[in-house]
């Protein structure tokens, strides 16, 4: 079960059934049918805006944000989806804060949900910093359904490995 990485933690029984799609080669399938649509956020700015709506929804009196844009090297260099980095940096007598978030770019081709489960994900570390079940609580507050979204991502990461390395065979 080596192309299980982005499950590891769950129930034997969990694993079990995903290994049968895939072996079955339904993966792919299931969630196409699952997720059928994209989205159209495909620029920084596009993405940045996206957030702000969220944010001001969710999380008003969070701090600002400075920056919101796509990764392309994300994934493959930090092992992550997205990261939420603050900078704090003097300015005269002044102490400035900078907030960021990058999302990992696949996410500009990936279903809509995903893009917002990640997002959620990332506006939620403005209020708590990890992932403790305070933070979950604020995810689920803000996509009610982020529980099944973080598994189903899990499943398409699989199948996106999956594919790649059909590709490269």
């Amino acid at each position: 079960m080596k192309s299980l990485k982005y499950l590891a933690g769950y129930p034997a029984e969990t694993l079990q059934q995903v290994q049968a799609l895939i072996d079955a080669g339904r993966l792919g399938e299931l969630l196409a049918r699952r997720y059928p649509l994209g989205h159209e956020v495909r620029s920084d700015k596009a993405l940045f805006d996206y957030t702000q709506d969220l944010k001001l929804r969710y999380l008003r009196n969070a701090e600002p944000l400075n920056k919101v844009c796509f990764d392309a090297k994300l994934k493959v260099i930090q092992h992550a989806l997205g990261t939420h980095t603050r900078a704090s940096r003097v300015q005269g007598n002044k102490l400035k804060a900078k907030r960021e978030i990058r999302i990992a770019g696949l996410f500009k081709e990936a279903p809509a949900e995903f893009l917002k489960m990640i997002v959620v994900h990332e506006l939620a570390h403005l209020k708590e910093l990890d992932h403790n079940k305070a933070f979950y609580q604020l995810c689920q507050h803000m996509e009610p359904s982020y529980g099944q979204l973080e598994f189903d991502l899990r499943l398409y990461l699989t199948q996106q490995d999956i594919a790649a390395a059909q590709e490269q065979a």
